[in-house]
């Protein structure tokens, strides 16, 4: 054995201090020792349950929520901690759930809620527009898995023409675009979406306008300016003749 003089910095060989050991230490979420996603439906309460293994000591255990912290009882946090979110709703699809080690954040096992809904639309919108003017047809539809859209005139499929609609479609968002609307575009649009869950739908009632007449800026410039010099030289007119009578009541 090798040894250095005390107080060169070189520790003997053998007496290396030894950092604490999380050899075999693993938790589980739900008897899930690795991070796992868990489907379900919006409504019934949720629990979920953190478990420490492998330890012969009290270990403390964290839950987050995303990067929160979940606040926990007295009694809930060693060796075993339950949480529970109740009710499950769509707001939770996607949000992770955290259960760490407190002496050591490594280790970890996530689980993400994947909340199953099916798309919510209803109802109705009347729209007015101009001949000529461009229009969009907007229905908004959140779900999971996420729905599929399909546009509709007079509850027969819509014929897209070329260069004249435009559809735009998120995850949440279906827009039917027309150019320049004609009047042969008057009629009942419907947005349907479908997803293996359900479906909904919503109608738009479009009507369109006559085009209205459109003066041209210039000359509606040309006879305010017109009109305005007019009215001065009848003012200036006016003087001069008052002026002409008075003189000639003094003369």
């Amino acid at each position: 054995m090798s040894t250095k003089p005390e107080g060169t910095g070189i520790l003997q060989r053998g007496f290396c201090p030894c950092s604490p050991s999380f050899a075999g230490l693993e938790l589980s979420v739900n008897n899930h020792a690795a991070d796992f996603s868990l489907s379900m439906l919006p409504g019934p309460p949720l629990s979920l349950s953190c478990l420490v293994q492998n330890s012969s000591q009290a270990e403390e255990l964290l839950w987050y929520r995303g990067n929160g912290r979940v606040e926990l009882k007295d009694g809930n946090k060693v060796n075993i901690s339950n949480i529970c979110v109740s009710p499950v709703t769509e707001s939770d699809n996607g949000v992770t759930f955290t259960c760490r080690l407190a002496r050591n954040k490594s280790v970890q096992v996530s689980v993400i809620l994947d909340v199953q809904f099916p798309p919510w639309l209803t109802g109705e919108e009347s729209l007015q527009i101009e001949e000529d003017k461009d229009v969009t047809l907007t229905c908004n539809a959140k779900s999971n898995p996420q729905a599929q859209a399909a546009w509709y005139k007079n509850n027969t499929t819509l014929i897209l023409q070329q260069n004249r609609y435009q559809l735009y479609q998120t995850s949440e968002v279906f827009q039917l675009s027309i150019k320049t609307v004609q009047k042969s575009d008057n009629g009942t649009y419907t947005c349907m979406v479908k997803s293996s869950l359900g479906e909904g739908r919503k109608d738009f009632h479009l009507i369109v306008e006559d085009k209205k007449p459109v003066f041209p800026q210039e000359a509606i410039i040309a006879g305010v300016v017109v009109a305005t010099v007019t009215v001065l030289f009848g003012i200036v007119a006016r003087k001069d003749k008052i002026f002409k009578v008075r003189k000639a009541l003094v003369s």
